[in-house]
């Protein structure tokens, strides 16, 4: 009786959640995968098509048609010595010395929630090599590794945790808002080789939102007046005048239509 209930309750089909213009091509590719699958007869395909499979599966004569087997463990795999990882193509262009001084401005100043002034974390910026632009608001607590790799445009915006880890060259141009949590990270690991360290420049142009707790990554362009929401992962360049969103982040609309 178990297995008969199984039978008249159709399966749920795989591909249910997605726009119906797209089924109809989704589904031909899975009954196919089911029949190179399953032998020339696509016995199996039948199968789940029908449910048969499912009320075989719940008598226990047989796997449920769509069970997939966890890949088995690789002890092969190469594990990268960390020991061995150098500094790659990333250049410091400051002493010890005056990186340890920032590092103490930084952590009692501009990353200070205490200090609530625009004008004393843009005059301790400009001081160590950033060039800031006018009208600039820099009220919250911010945290920016090197200040000799960084330009800020006029009238931008700087929420609360922002976090510019410039070891490359981050230049952000005007009327540009950054909100809380941003990440910009320029620089990464060559993951594939030695896990040395490698840089690139961020560019953020004119009338960008990067909204918050959004990453962006190493080498990447975003265009003017683009969007960028909540939550995403910025990997590669994004053209102007666009909305994007998403881990990785996609195209969603334009901004201005």
């Amino acid at each position: 009786m178990e297995a008969l209930a199984v039978v008249q309750s159709k399966p749920r089909h795989p591909y249910s959640s997605i726009t119906t213009g797209k089924i109809d091509k989704i589904d031909k590719s899975h009954k196919i995968n089911k029949r190179s699958r399953t032998g020339p007869d696509g016995q199996g395909a039948r199968m789940a098509e029908t449910g048969e499979g499912y009320a075989a599966h719940a008598a226990g004569a047989m796997p449920p048609p769509r069970a997939q087997e966890a890949p088995a463990a690789r002890a092969d795999l190469p594990v990268i010595d960390l020991s061995r990882a150098g500094k790659g193509n990333y250049v410091a262009r400051r002493g010890k010395l005056v990186q340890a001084a920032w590092y103490i401005v930084e952590t009692c100043v501009l990353d200070n929630r205490l200090l609530p002034f625009s004008a004393l974390r843009v005059g301790l910026l400009r001081l160590f090599g950033a060039k800031v632009g006018h009208g600039c608001r820099l009220v919250h607590p911010m945290r920016v590794k090197a200040p000799w790799n960084l330009e800020l445009g006029d009238h931008c915006w700087i929420g609360v945790d922002v976090w510019l880890y410039n070891q490359a060259p981050i230049r952000i141009g005007s009327n540009v808002c950054l909100s809380q949590g941003a990440f910009l990270s320029a620089g990464s690991h060559d993951m594939r080789t030695n896990m040395d360290l490698r840089v690139a420049p961020i560019v953020i142009e004119d009338g960008v939102w990067v909204s918050s707790k959004c990453v962006v990554q190493m080498g990447v362009t975003i265009g003017r007046s683009a969007v960028v929401t909540p939550l995403s992962v910025v990997h590669r360049s994004l053209e102007a005048g666009g909305v994007y969103g998403g881990n990785p982040c996609r195209f969603i609309r334009w901004r201005f239509e």
